[in-house]
């Protein structure tokens, strides 16, 4: 940025220890979206970097905490899912297989089938890990453990370990796609609501942002709200901002930075496409998910299955990815993204989409001061 920095800055900037209310949003994903570098990107340009760890076991989690570290001195997040309900399932990868199998054969024969479509051989994910309530444990532990400035719960509420956090000056943050699960989140003490919105990528909620914003906005004052979902320049800060937000947590238009870990082909497949590419499915997780419309989404939409509940669906396409990964088939990958991809056109450094959305609010703020008659 110019030697003379522009001013976008408020009170919840001020409780943060950052210049700018903008967050990286902490995607997690075995595709890599949020390294260290990018995260300590968005914090040097001035913002909240979040490392998104959900896909991530405790150590693979302490390391990273610490690159970030070593990057920057500016304060950051950490991002992992906390679902409120997750359905019984075996405590490894291997007894989950054996209970797809046996209770829901046509799942299992399906997933064989299409990988066996697209030429791929079976390429089984060989950790025995499963993501359930008992290893989401142990990335907290080291999350509080490494007493980062601010935890963020991708699904759930961190109610449970608010005690704790707030104990060693740790914010929390959650996020909710309607007024009941904002007051939820509320009532678990967390600090910040994120206003998930339908556009965005990842797992989402029902609620349009527009009319989402606001509500949340009323229904939990004076807790500070933070939009998400829609937002990639300057013109959807300044409109969050109008709607009450007091930040914004941007994901997709950083999927396309320099430093984001997502294959370079994945990155141009966003940038190739229109706001339409992007669907919602519950084929990858269990959960909605928005994400680009490839064949294995596809595939399902045509199928007459409904997924299974997270995490068995998680798991009985993770195999299907795995041989996907192992023979560089980046056109089936996983690759969510939100509708505001469509409004994407080049890859650039994080510095780069950052400063561009700060100088691009403010002109837009100053616009409307100078163009719009009031009294």
């Amino acid at each position: 940025m110019p030697d003379s920095k522009p001013i976008l800055h408020n009170r919840l900037c001020d409780e943060l220890g950052i210049e700018y209310p903008i967050f990286l949003a902490g995607m997690g994903g075995r595709n890599n979206p949020t390294p260290p570098e990018l995260v300590a990107a968005v914090c040097e340009a001035g913002g909240m970097g979040v490392l998104g760890v959900a896909a991530l076991d405790a150590e693979e989690i302490r390391y990273r905490i610490r690159e970030v570290r070593r990057l920057t001195n500016r304060p950051f997040g950490v991002d992992t899912l906390m679902p409120v309900r997750l359905t019984e399932a075996a405590p490894t990868r291997s007894g989950v297989r054996h209970q797809i199998q046996k209770n829901h054969p046509d799942h299992w024969q399906f997933m064989e089938e299409f990988t066996a479509r697209q030429g791929l051989e079976a390429h089984p994910v060989e950790n025995e890990i499963v993501a359930d309530n008992s290893f989401m444990r142990l990335q907290l532990d080291a999350i509080l453990d490494e007493k980062v400035p601010l935890f963020v719960a991708a699904l759930g509420d961190p109610g449970f370990i608010e005690e704790r956090a707030h104990a060693q000056g740790m914010k929390l943050m959650g996020i909710a796609g309607n007024v009941r699960n904002a007051r939820r989140q509320v009532d678990a003490g967390t600090d910040l609501v994120i206003a998930g919105g339908n556009e965005a990528g990842g797992h989402i909620g029902p609620i349009a942002s527009f009319p989402l914003i606001p509500q949340l906005v009323d229904a939990i004052a004076p807790v500070p709200v933070v939009a998400a979902g829609g937002i990639a320049d300057g013109r959807g800060v300044a409109a969050a901002l109008a709607l009450g937000a007091q930040a914004v947590w941007v994901g997709t238009a950083f999927l396309v930075a320099d430093e984001c870990g997502i294959p370079e082909s994945q990155k141009q497949e966003i940038i190739d496409s229109q706001s339409t590419d992007f669907v919602v499915s519950r084929a990858w997780t269990g959960k909605p998910t928005r994400s680009f419309n490839n064949p294995m989404t596809r595939a399902w939409a045509e199928s007459d299955l409904e997924p299974l509940e997270a995490p068995v669906q998680k798991i009985l396409v993770e195999d299907f990815q795995q041989a996907a990964i192992d023979t560089a088939r980046e056109e089936l990958w996983f690759n969510p993204a939100g509708q505001v991809g469509g409004m994407l056109t080049r890859r650039r450094p994080a510095a780069e989409i950052f400063e561009d959305m700060v100088t691009g609010a403010i002109d837009v703020l100053k616009e409307l001061q100078s163009n719009v008659r009031i009294g």
